[in-house]
């Protein structure tokens, strides 16, 4: 009988890509918005609302570049289908 995933190992995995992406967006969104002459404990508007775009653009390009890696993965499935198919075919 076949074993499933480990549900463990795909949780900490997935803790671990969102810790990742959450280290990326901060570093990258600080580095473009935040000021160098920051004297202020509290960001300006102006640092809000580049901070809020940056995270909206990251998290926007990110799901894009997934749903375009998913059609990639999907399509090679199928690649890999057919020529099992294929192989099959021909070796009967």
């Amino acid at each position: 009988q076949p074993k499933g995933p480990d549900p463990v190992f795909a949780a900490k995995t997935e803790m671990e890509m969102y810790t990742d992406l959450f280290n990326k967006i901060a570093s990258s969104c600080y580095n473009k918005c935040a000021s160098r002459k920051h004297r202020d404990q509290d960001l300006s508007l102006g640092e809000m609302t580049c901070t809020d775009r940056c995270v909206s653009k990251y998290l926007e390009s990110q799901q894009l570049i997934g749903g375009v890696l998913q059609r990639a993965n999907e399509s090679q499935m199928q690649q890999q289908q057919a020529m099992q198919q294929a192989q099959q075919s021909m070796g009967s």
